[in-house]
């Protein structure tokens, strides 16, 4: 949930610079079997909870993991009736998708890092180490998240658009009016 999750979302921004053709359908293929994966280990996890722990909902990893659980089966769902590109219903979808799969992604940080504490309540064993690998992981894709959305702002720093005026430099400027000063002057 942790990790495989936020991998699918950062897989799915990158087909968002595709048009179409194989690659589009690769990444969408990707995301698609990695989210799949993630509800099915979340389901065995909550097979196995009930199955092995007191379920109580006395804290809030339970309480957050049954909503989580069940946004996780209705995100699926959502997907599946997705409308077509250029039908009236297809913003509205993917704003309730978009919706529903950032509270997934949120809920789920929150759950892991209090799943951690309550297994440290419940253990007394060091959650430190833990702590630290998903925090530092958390990060590292926080980064590229945000990298996505200038990566292609960054390459074309150096390129000029054909839509944008040229404009020179300080140096061409100052060297065009030395040129233009003596031209007059040899006049």
């Amino acid at each position: 949930m942790g990790f495989l999750m936020p991998v699918g979302i950062l897989i799915i921004r990158m087909s968002n610079r595709e048009e179409s053709g194989r690659r589009l359908r690769i990444l969408f293929y990707v995301h698609a079997i990695l989210q799949i994966l993630v509800v099915l280990l979340a389901t065995a996890g909550a097979v196995l909870s009930i199955k092995n722990f007191n379920n109580s909902f006395n804290n809030y990893h339970q309480r957050i993991g049954v909503a989580l659980y069940g946004i996780i089966w209705l995100q699926p769902l959502v997907g599946v009736v997705r409308p077509q590109r250029g039908s009236k219903g297809r913003s509205v979808w993917f704003f309730v998708h978009w919706l529903l799969g950032t509270a997934v992604s949120l809920l789920g940080i929150l759950n892991v890092y209090s799943g951690l504490q309550a297994y440290h309540e419940k253990t007394s064993r060091s959650i430190r180490l833990w702590i630290i690998i998903f925090t530092a992981e958390m990060s590292f894709i926080a980064f590229l998240y945000l990298l996505q959305d200038k990566w292609v702002d960054m390459q074309n720093q150096g390129v000029i658009m054909a839509s944008e005026p040229i404009r020179p430099t300080e140096k061409e400027v100052s060297t065009r009016d030395t040129e233009k000063e003596l031209m007059i002057k040899s006049c």
